[in-house]
Order: structure tokens, then C-alpha cells, then sequence
């Protein structure tokens, strides 16, 4: 065979999953059966004394007719099935690699697929070709059953893939595919006709009568036309993208009604891209084929790119939607043979759906889309919590734009604080049948499900169809769960891609700036070369739209704000005093409207009944936020903002074209009408995260190891341990701590203390320097309010954020038993103080330096977490420590985290520290009848790295 000018074959092609392979060699006679496993859960902690229930596993059973194979318990059912006919595939000799054919061989297939789409057995077929083909013979003159190249190169994937095994350029290139169906023709001069010039190819001899009036006779069952609603894009961006209607007749072929459209003869010279958007539509681009390649078309030259001339200008728009250059003017249209449909599918495409198929080609577009709120949602700065996230998720986003783009799916690698070891994958959204490395896969979903004790962090690298690097991420923090590291980094990707689309002319100094703050690694050549044909639509948008900026600014600058671009603001209603505070989630309805100069009439353009957000993560656009947090419950607020780009506009309305008049014509401006429904709490920890760096959490775990290492204690309690966080802090530090001891009720929290605490020991007992001399560590489940005998004497105790938990009598019970029978040397209790909640909670703003009567206004303030059965002031805090202290002979010194003790409000997290005055031999001296033990051992370690349970 001739192959002279193919490139070597691809090293990745498109294999079947074992199941697959299975299913095909079997069909019914494959019998999968999927079954709950109740497995003993192995969570990295010997002796923990507390029932595991694991994570919901599966296990495939396979039945062929010959023999059965059993799988291993997977997480996920569909692991579990592969794994399965892994085994039987073992079993069976079949080797499930690919048998990847050489450029040679690809070549010698597509021969023989162009020729079987001329055989009498194709228009019997369910190809969406075959419509193509009937229709062709339906054409007048010497169109008569041409079949245009440009249908057969996009409608069939099977040739598209023997492509790309001939020249992986293919992938970036919509005119390779052409050239190689062509010249695959050529060699089928027996059976197909080719002509010098025409992108087209005929039978040449004719169809049998019989086969010809069955099609023909199926196909043409409605003799009415059709009239179908598409977008003209014109390749000037002088001139708007605007509506046109193709009539297309029962007889005729719809590929020369566009043809006409855009000023060509016939369909034959039109190209048609890929399909736009869902996989599952129509929609495509049909633009005119460059002369010059069709009078070329017959040379043998290895790349179409290096000899095509593309006569007209490049058409940025509808390059930015296809991912591909297109040059001349373009038509978008829904239409098209499916398998689906006998006859010809079409759906009609609204100026609307055009601009909204814009905006969904940025990061900022696709939450706003998802959100339904194009003009009032912002994509988030920061992802807190998938239980506060609204819209797409920030992986789900980066999957999406990367296929809209036509790029590569991104690569993800997770690795941990501990392993250091990372593994790469992109099957967080796998597709099962085109996998690149099954093994790697497997390796990832294995590597990356770290052990409680281990942070993660994730890496994410997007690439080009090509391969080419466009981007990486690699974040420096880490995060406790696999999928907030995936979703942080995939949200870090999307915030700098967010950046560029806002601004493509952005200085380079700028936008390095933004990669060292996000941990971005750009490749510029690569970027720039992919998304250039965005800078043209851009600076041509900034051009007219700051014309009518700058007389919209004139309508009105009463109640201005101007530097969050708010004018004409007003609210009203009764102040509630509940205010909506960072980490809150507010409800609000809204409604925008577009003004227009001049008339009382108002344009509506977007509302909602209602709609939730995350405040200070600008999951709004600033002038929301900014109002809202100005507002309490049930208050109303009105205002006005300049024009956002045009493009949101005509997304948002319903009739674009006559909205798009009046932008073109007058000075207009957003109206934004919100009411504030109701807030809810955020949860504490992120409320005091947003305000002090370190956290608090951290701050005082800091604290109460100063004191640690100030008293050189070697034994340390901590009442109301939760997960272990203090005890696994101070892991990390060296002190002269020998045994360590957590108590709480919640075995739940238990059970995450042991597998925190025993990997860390473990890890340190590991190291050829350990920084710690804990030579025992016990977990007790009981209550800190019941004394245990066990717990008498130690040199320090610590009850960091408990109190608050429990009913104010209990705090007082736990008061006097710590004091009087525990009896530790030092003890170190912090709870919130009330007093900061107005700072916290951004309520401050309603207590002015000359109200006299604060108290009042600290009533509106809620506690910060809703599981707080009480809060204290500093004054109720003082009293019922130096109470405690007096009857039970200690002394007690105040202090605190967060804030400044020597300023309103003082500390946001109080601190009182209580030191025995009795001398030791007093303290370690038990009480008649005090020896009992009422706590239950859960868990305990030795120096020699032991684990076991008391039971």
C-alpha cells in the first residue's frame, strides 16, 4: 500500500473494559451479580475498643457458561464488576490490551469503512449517515447522490478514530480527516467517484430500484418543509450574531440550504465541526471550505495545514465556541440524521442559547449557568464545605470547560503529609471505556484514600488534545479529605482561567502575580495559542460597552457607594437586628431589570423567589454582597450598577434581539431589586477562621503548650478530648510529656482520637530522631463530670471549648470535681466569650461608640455554635472561675486568644488558668472511697508501639 506522509501511529487508543470484553464475547450468557459486603473494617488502630462500621463494600460474583469467578470487595459496584471479568478473562487466555494497529493497518480499515459506506447493505443500517446519503440522492443535477466529505468526517467516529492512528495531529485539525476519507477514495475508483475540486464523493454505479424506494419511500413520508431558527455569526465583530431561518423542503438536502446562507453554491463546500455543547445534539457550526484546499485536495501531502490558504477573515467567535480556527462567516444550527430519529432531527436556536452557549465557555459562565442567576451569582472564591457549596462543583467545572475547550480531561495527583508520594488520574470522572492506564487508575483510587491521620493535598495538570501543556496547580496546603484537596485545587485552576477571561489584555506582570498567589504554572506559548481568539471578541466588547458605561453613569449618582459601583441605593423595612455574617448562608429573592434612559418601563431580565449563598466567599457578584450584609431579616433594598458585559445581558433575556436594540441605542443600567428572607449561622470554627490567622483552634492548642513546657509536665489529661486534636498537636512538639490521657463521651469522636493519635505515634516511633518521649497514651469513654481515680494527680489538665457544651450546673458539677478529686497541678480551661460574638458575627456595626446601652445590643448576638448551651461574658466567666479557685485552694490568672485582652471586647476565646496551691504531696494523696473506676478504656499505647483494649 502507499503511505507516504503518514506520521506514526498514536501510542493511545480507545480500549474496551474487561466487562466489555466479557459482555461482547458472551452477551446474555454473562451473568454479573453484585452483593453488599459487611467486611471487618482494618482502620490503622490496634486494640480500639469501640464497634467500626466500615464504608458500604461490594463484591462481583461472574457466571459463564463453563465456570464462575468471584471478585474482591470494592467500594464501588462497577470496580467490583471489573475486577470480576478481569479474573475470568484470566481464566479464559484473553489478554485485555489493546491490539493497537500500525499507521499501515489503520490506513487499509479506512479503505475498507469509505467503501462499505457505499455498499447496498449501508442504507439498511442505523449510521446517522444514512439520512445523509438518501438525501444526497434526492439533490438535482450534478449534485445527484454527492455525499459532502464534511458529514462523512464528523457523522462517523469510527473513521474519525482510524484517523487519528494514521496522524494524532488529526485531534486538533478538523480539514486531516477530510484529506485522509479523500484520498482513501482515490483508491476506490472501482467502487467510488472522486472529482478534481469537489469535496464530495458518488456511487458509481447506481443503487438497486428495490433498495433505493424502500429508503427513499421511509424517509419522505412528510412532504412539508421545514422552517428551522439558527444563528448567523458573522466573522466581523463589527457586526452582531443575529437570527436567521433556513427553509428547508421535504425533497431538498439541508446542507445546501446553509450552503446558500452563507453564500455558496452547494453543501459540497461547506464544512460542518464537531457537535457543540451535549454529545447528544445536533448543534453544529456549518462555515465555507477554503478554495485553495479544494483544488489541492488531489496532491499527496502528509499536512492539510501547511498548504490551506483559508480565504475571508478568522471568525473569533465562532473559533472560541468550536475550539478550532474557522475563517468567513458561520452558521449555528441544530439539524442533523440521528440514530435516534427516522427522519431529520432539529431544534430551533435562539439568540438567548447562543449568547448562553458564550458565557458557558468561561469558568465564571458555567456556575452562573448552574445557578440559574447569570447576572446576580459569581463564581466562588473559596470552596468551605460541599454542605455550603451551591451549582457545579469546582471538579465538575473543570471537566466541563475542559471539554468545551477541547482539551485533554485535567490530571489530578493526590498525595499525603505523611507518604509524600502522589499518583495521577483522571477517572474522578472516568469513562470507563476510554481508559489510557487501567493500572494507574487503580493505583490512584488506592493511593489516594489516606488514612485519618494524613493530609492531603492535590496537584491538577491540564493539557491539550495534543498533549501540550496548558496549566498546572500544585497548592501548597492541605486539606483532611482527598475531595477537598480536589475541589480547592480544581476551584485555584478555574479562579486564574476566570481571571483571563475577565481581562484576556491583562498585563503580564498582573496575571504573574496571580499565578504565584494561586500556585499556577502557565504555559504561555501553549495558553495563548489555544484561547487567542478570545482577545479579539473581548476587545471589541470593552470598545462598546465602555461607550455606554460611561453615559450610564450619568443617570443617577444619589446614595452612590462608587466604589463598589453601587448607586441609587436605598433600603427599607424594620430593622429585625439579625444580620447575615461571613460563613452564613443568606436567602434572598431578587429581580433584575435594565433600564432605559429616559423611560418609566423596566426591562425584567433575571428573578428568583429565592436564592441561597455563602457570604465572604463572593459567591455573589460585590454589589449583592456588599448590600446585603447592609440589611437584616426582612428588610428590602433597592439599587443601581452599570452594565456587566453584553453578553450577560442577552444570556439573561428572553427576547435578546430586542434587547439587544436598546442596549445598541440607549443608555441603560441594571436595576436590582432584593429582599433578605432569612440567614443561618456558619458554623464556628469557619466564622473565627475568616477573622484570625492562625485559627483560634490553633492559637490556643499554642497557648496550653506554653504552659506545657513552662510547667515540664510529664503526665497531661485533656477533659473533653473530641477527635484528639490537642493531643495530636502536641505530638508535634517536643516536651517532657511521658503519658498522655484523652476522655470524652462520644465513642464516635473516640475512635477518630485513636486512629489520629496511634499513626502519629507510630510514625514517631518510626523516626530515626524522635521529637517526643510519650511513652503511654489511653483514651477513656466517660463522663467529665464522674471522677475517675486513674485520672487523680496529673501535673496538667486541659479543657479547651468544652464547658460551653454543657448545661451551666454541669459546668459547675465538672468545676468542682476537676478541682477537688482530680486535682491536677495546672489546669487550663477556655470557652467563648459572649462578648465577641459582635465582631465575629459582624453585628458590631450596630453598636456605636455612642450607644449607651451595649447590653442590648449583645442580645441580638447568637451563639457561635447552635450546640452551645451557653455563653459568658468576661464578668460571668471571672466569677465562676475565681469561685472555684477560692473554694478548692487554687489560684487562677485570666488571659486569652484571638483579639487583645487590653481592648473592648478582650479576648475572643477567655482563658483561665488554675494552679494548685497544696503542696504535692497533698494532691497525690486519694480520698477514702475514692479509688472506683468508672471510665471504660477504649484505646491504649505503650513506648513499644502496642496497641490494645482493656476489655
Amino acid at each position: 500500500m502507499e503511505n507516504r506522509g503518514l506520521s506514526v501511529v498514536a501510542k493511545r487508543k480507545m480500549k474496551l473494559t474487561p466487562k466489555a470484553i466479557i459482555v461482547q464475547k458472551f452477551g446474555k450468557n454473562a451473568q454479573f451479580t453484585v452483593d453488599e459486603v459487611q467486611d471487618v473494617v482494618q482502620n490503622g488502630c490496634p486494640g480500639l475498643a469501640i464497634p467500626q462500621k466500615g464504608p458500604c463494600l461490594y463484591r462481583c460474583s461472574l457466571q459463564l457458561p463453563e465456570f464462575s469467578v468471584v471478585s474482591e470487595t470494592f467500594k464501588k459496584k462497577k470496580d467490583a464488576e471489573q475486577s470480576a471479568a478481569e479474573k475470568a478473562l484470566e481464566k479464559l487466555g484473553i489478554d485485555p490490551s489493546p491490539n493497537v494497529p500500525s499507521a499501515e493497518e489503520a490506513w487499509d480499515k479506512l479503505i475498507a469503512s469509505v467503501k462499505h459506506l457505499f455498499s447496498n447493505e449501508f442504507l439498511s443500517s442505523q449510521s446517522p449517515l444514512r439520512g445523509h446519503f438518501i438525501a444526497a440522492l434526492r439533490r438535482d443535477g450534478d449534485l445527484y447522490g454527492s455525499v459532502p466529505a464534511s458529514v462523512i468526517a464528523v457523522c462517523d467516529s469510527k473513521l474519525a478514530n482510524l484517523c487519528k492512528l494514521i496522524n494524532p495531529k488529526v485531534e486538533s485539525s478538523h480539514l486531516l480527516v477530510l484529506t485522509y476519507i479523500m484520498r482513501a477514495a482515490t483508491r476506490l475508483s472501482e467502487f467510488v467517484v472522486t472529482s478534481e475540486g469537489q469535496l464530495s464523493l458518488w456511487r458509481k454505479d447506481p443503487y438497486p430500484p428495490e433498495i433505493m424506494e424502500s429508503s427513499i419511500i421511509r424517509q419522505s413520508e412528510s412532504l412539508d418543509s421545514i422552517c428551522i431558527e439558527a444563528i448567523h455569526i458573522p466573522c466581523s465583530l463589527e457586526m452582531a450574531a443575529h437570527p436567521v431561518t433556513l427553509n428547508v423542503s421535504s425533497t431538498g438536502y439541508y446542507l445546501d440550504v446553509i450552503a446558500r446562507t452563507l453564500d455558496q453554491t452547494d453543501g459540497n463546500k461547506i464544512l460542518v465541526s464537531r457537535t457543540i455543547g451535549k454529545a447528544s445534539s445536533e448543534m453544529r457550526l456549518y462555515f465555507a471550505a477554503p478554495k485553495s484546499y479544494l483544488l489541492d485536495l488531489s496532491s499527496d501531502l502528509p499536512n492539510v495545514e501547511e498548504v490551506v490558504d483559508f480565504e475571508g477573515s478568522l471568525n473569533p467567535r465562532a473559533s472560541h465556541l468550536y475550539g478550532q480556527d474557522i475563517y468567513g462567516d458561520a452558521i449555528l444550527a441544530s439539524i442533523g440524521y440521528t440514530r435516534k430519529s427516522e427522519g431529520l432531527f432539529h431544534e430551533d436556536i435562539t439568540l438567548q442559547s447562543y449568547y448562553r452557549m458564550l458565557i458557558h465557555l468561561t469558568p465564571s459562565g458555567v456556575y452562573k449557568l448552574s445557578r440559574e442567576a447569570i447576572l446576580t451569582a459569581e463564581l466562588p472564591m473559596a470552596f468551605t464545605t460541599r454542605t455550603n457549596w451551591r451549582g457545579s462543583f469546582p471538579r465538575e467545572m473543570l471537566f466541563m470547560f475542559c471539554r468545551q475547550h477541547w482539551l485533554s480531561e485535567p490530571v489530578f495527583s493526590t498525595c499525603s503529609n505523611s507518604l509524600k508520594e502522589s499518583s495521577e488520574s483522571s477517572r474522578f470522572y472516568e469513562k470507563s471505556a476510554a481508559l489510557e492506564s487501567a493500572e494507574t487508575g487503580k493505583e490512584c483510587t488506592s493511593g489516594g484514600g489516606t488514612a485519618a491521620s494524613d493530609n492531603v493535598r492535590c496537584e491538577v495538570k491540564i493539557f491539550s488534545k495534543s498533549r501540550d501543556p496548558i496549566l498546572e496547580c500544585s497548592p501548597k496546603e492541605f486539606y483532611k479529605k482527598q475531595n477537598e484537596s480536589i475541589e480547592n485545587a480544581s476551584l485555584k485552576v478555574l479562579s486564574w482561567l476566570n481571571a483571563y477571561f475577565k481581562d484576556p489584555a491583562i498585563p503580564l506582570e498582573k496575571l504573574n502575580n496571580l499565578v504565584g498567589a494561586l500556585d499556577i504554572q502557565c504555559y504561555p506559548q501553549n495558553f495563548f495559542k489555544k484561547f487567542s481568539s478570545y482577545r479579539f471578541i473581548h476587545n471589541v466588547q470593552q470598545r462598546k460597552m465602555g461607550e455606554k458605561l460611561l453615559q450610564a453613569n450619568s443617570i443617577n449618582m444619589l446614595n452612590a457607594i462608587p466604589e463598589h459601583g453601587i448607586y441609587c441605593l436605598s433600603i427599607g423595612g424594620p430593622d429585625s437586628g439579625i444580620y447575615p455574617s461571613n460563613g452564613c448562608l443568606s436567602f434572598i429573592s431578587y429581580s433584575v431589570s435594565l433600564v432605559i434612559e429616559g423611560e418609566t418601563m423596566k426591562e425584567l431580565l433575571e428573578s428568583r423567589e429565592e436564592f441561597e449563598f455563602e457570604m465572604g466567599t463572593g459567591a455573589v457578584i460585590p454589589q449583592v454582597e456588599v448590600v446585603t450584609a447592609q440589611m437584616s431579616v426582612g428588610q428590602s433594598a433597592c439599587f443601581c450598577k452599570e452594565l456587566p458585559p453584553q453578553e450577560l445581558i442577552l444570556a439573561a433575556a428572553d427576547d435578546s434581539a430586542r434587547t439587544f436594540s436598546l442596549l445598541s441605542s440607549r443608555a441603560c443600567c441594571l436595576e436590582y431589586h432584593i429582599s433578605l428572607l432569612r440567614v443561618t449561622e456558619p458554623p464556628e470554627d469557619r466564622m473565627e477562621q475568616a477573622l484570625f490567622s492562625p485559627p483560634l483552634s490553633k492559637q490556643r492548642v499554642e497557648y496550653a503548650l506554653q504552659h506545657i513546657k513552662e510547667s515540664c509536665a510529664t503526665t497531661l489529661v485533656d477533659f473533653g478530648c473530641g477527635s484528639g486534636s490537642l493531643l495530636d498537636s502536641l505530638l508535634d512538639y517536643p516536651t517532657a510529656l511521658e503519658k498522655i490521657v484523652g476522655v470524652d463521651i462520644s465513642q464516635k469522636s473516640l475512635s477518630r482520637a485513636a486512629k489520629i493519635i496511634h499513626s502519629k505515634l507510630s510514625k514517631k516511633l518510626d523516626a530515626a530522631v524522635p521529637c517526643t518521649d510519650v511513652k503511654s497514651a489511653v483514651l477513656y469513654d466517660g463522663s467529665i463530670t464522674v471522677f475517675d481515680s486513674r485520672l487523680h494527680g496529673f501535673d496538667i489538665g486541659t479543657c479547651l471549648e468544652v464547658i460551653e457544651h454543657m448545661e451551666e450546673d454541669e459546668a459547675s458539677q465538672f468545676g468542682n470535681i476537676v478541682l477537688s478529686s482530680f486535682r491536677p497541678r495546672i489546669l487550663i480551661v477556655s470557652t467563648p466569650n459572649y462578648e465577641y460574638n459582635a465582631i465575629l458575627q459582624k453585628s458590631s456595626s450596630t453598636i456605636q461608640e455612642d450607644d449607651p446601652d451595649e447590653k442590648t445590643q449583645l442580645q441580638s448576638c447568637k451563639f457561635r455554635n447552635h450546640d452551645h448551651k451557653f455563653e459568658w461574658t468576661r464578668d460571668q466567666f471571672n466569677c465562676w472561675a475565681t469561685e472555684l479557685a477560692a473554694r478548692h485552694n487554687y489560684s487562677v490568672e485570666f488571659s486569652g486568644v484571638g483579639g487583645s485582652g487590653d481592648r473592648e471586647p478582650g479576648f475572643a476565646s477567655q482563658i483561665a488558668v488554675f494552679r494548685s496551691r497544696s503542696p504535692p504531696e497533698e494532691d497525690d494523696l486519694l480520698k477514702d472511697g475514692d479509688s472506683a473506676h468508672h471510665y471504660k478504656v477504649i484505646w491504649e499505647w505503650d513506648g513499644n508501639g502496642l496497641s490494645r483494649s482493656s476489655l
